[in-house]
């Protein structure tokens, strides 16, 4: 399998006008362009070519050479729009012709072997990736992802669909035109389309994959309440440790303001006492002395008598 990144080599294939379902988990996303990118892991569409050429120097005979073949030779047989099931982002020519341009610009390797799929290709952009094979007479078979779509699901598949759609249309694709095999190729497409439209369903890495994705989000999420619990947590003992300061802060003014309170009531029984003692002595100071001149008075008396 040979891998390129070309950017320059895959034009803008995807309608813009034509909204994807609401539903779709992953949808495409805009670059800073407006260009729509499809950086999800959904099946996107499947396409059937007919490559037309003469065997390579470097071959024997025994095998043909399909990078040999020129991109006026690579005839559009079926498509199937697997994203809209029959509109919208397949269906245009140039959609078809962009696809086709990109296989005659860089034909699947050579397959010595007669009745088997090889050669495989996965040419990416910042748009979309496109995985293509063909056998030895010729028989391309591509298929067209988001990035995040497992490459080695899509030649899977793609080595999956070639035994069937080789049996049922091999003969008729040898002659067939510019399209001509879409509508009798479309419940088999539209089948293996399904089969590989979740790729952790036919894929063990993916499943994998996808299991370890699953683990890493639920370790994120108990990390994240983890953290959350610790944060609650201090949060917690920092409100302990500010009621323990300000307990500790009101009972020592409690302290203080008992002693103040002491103090006053001490104050305020001896200037209780002071004023009781002084007004007795202001009552009882005359009275005395009344009561010992009046004693005296009459003592004074008995003594003339």
């Amino acid at each position: 399998v040979q891998y390129y990144h070309r950017v320059k080599d895959l034009p803008q294939i995807y309608n813009p006008s034509i909204a994807l379902s609401n539903n779709q988990q992953d949808s495409p996303r805009r670059s800073q362009h407006g260009t729509i990118i499809m950086s999800d892991n959904k099946l996107r569409c499947a396409l059937v070519f007919r490559l037309e050429g003469g065997p390579s120097e470097s071959e024997s005979g025994d095998g043909i050479a399909l990078s040999s073949f020129s991109p006026s030779n690579v005839t559009l047989l079926a498509k199937y729009d697997h994203a809209t099931d029959g509109g919208g982002f397949a269906s245009g020519k140039s959609y078809a012709d962009a696809v086709g341009m990109v296989v005659g610009n860089d034909m699947p390797g050579s397959v010595g072997e007669e009745g088997v799929i090889g050669g495989f290709k996965v040419v990416t952009s910042d748009m979309h990736q496109v995985v293509y094979g063909a056998d030895s007479e010729g028989l391309c078979l591509a298929v067209v992802t988001g990035l995040k779509y497992p490459s080695r699901t899509a030649i899977q598949m793609l080595n999956d669909l070639y035994s069937p759609y080789s049996q049922q249309f091999g003969l008729q694709a040898k002659s067939a035109t510019n399209n001509s095999l879409t509508k009798k190729s479309k419940t088999l497409l539209t089948e293996y389309c399904k089969k590989y439209d979740d790729a952790s369903k036919v894929d063990k890495a993916s499943a994998l994959n996808a299991k370890v994705d699953e683990v890493k989000v639920q370790m994120q999420d108990n990390i994240a309440a983890m953290l959350k619990n610790t944060e609650q947590a201090e949060s917690l003992a920092e409100r302990s440790n500010q009621l323990n300061e300000q307990a500790n802060v009101f009972q020592k003014k409690s302290k203080d303001l008992r002693k103040q309170m002491r103090c006053k009531n001490i104050k305020m029984t001896i200037i209780l006492v002071s004023l009781v003692v002084g007004v007795l002595v202001i009552i009882l100071v005359p009275l005395i002395i009344r009561a010992k001149k009046a004693a005296t008075g009459g003592r004074m008396l008995r003594g003339f008598d």
